[in-house]
């Protein structure tokens, strides 16, 4: 008989649990702040440009206890999507297909490289992005910096074209209207948490 079996159940269930727990608390969750965050989508026609605002959103970073990025995940409602132009939005909910693909997510798969000297933070990422039910892995760039203790802001931009995602532009006024191809997402979000050492 083994000397593990010889340990009784409720101290190993102890233990286990104990183990969990410092775990868990070495964890640490950094939440995006829905009230400073600010992205638009910007875009063109054959008539003018355009660009709508994304007024909703849910994001959270979670950080292992040796401040090592461990997932970021960003979830966006289509819905929440508001150009000011009421058929710019219906043909944009379309586009998404919204009735079956209601969210646009995001979803860390790697950390390419990370820059850090006094307040400022430059990062370059990996990940999937899924829009109208379609993902592709995209890179991107941020700056950020921290503008006071728990508080990260992070800014950026990408270019993306929609018939990448299987989507097709938009059209209006009988196709008079065209909606172009490539779009770009810019972004400025914050998220809180505990002050972090980050060095």
């Amino acid at each position: 008989m083994s000397k593990l079996n010889l340990i009784p159940q409720n101290f190993k269930l102890g233990l286990f649990i104990t183990i969990l727990s410092i775990v868990q608390l070495q964890a640490q969750s950094l939440k995006i702040d829905p009230k400073t965050f600010n992205m638009t989508i910007n875009g063109t026609t054959n008539v003018h440009d355009f660009q709508s605002k994304v007024t909703q959103v849910n994001g959270e970073i979670v950080l292992t206890g040796t401040k090592q990025v461990q997932s970021l995940l960003i979830s966006i409602p289509v819905k929440s999507i508001k150009s000011g132009e009421k058929l710019m939005d219906t043909k944009t909910y379309e586009a998404f297909n919204i009735e079956k693909y209601p969210n646009i997510t995001f979803k860390l798969s790697e950390v390419n490289s990370l820059q850090i000297g006094n307040e400022e933070i430059n990062v370059a990422i990996t990940g999937d992005l899924t829009m109208a039910g379609v993902t592709r892995k995209i890179a991107l760039k941020s700056s950020g910096k921290i503008t006071k203790s728990g508080l990260y802001q992070f800014k950026g931009s990408i270019g993306l074209k929609m018939t990448d995602f299987k989507m097709k532009p938009p059209t209006a006024m009988l196709g008079v209207m065209k909606v172009g191809d490539a779009i770009t997402l810019k972004f400025d979000a914050t998220f809180n948490g505990n002050q972090l050492t980050l060095n």
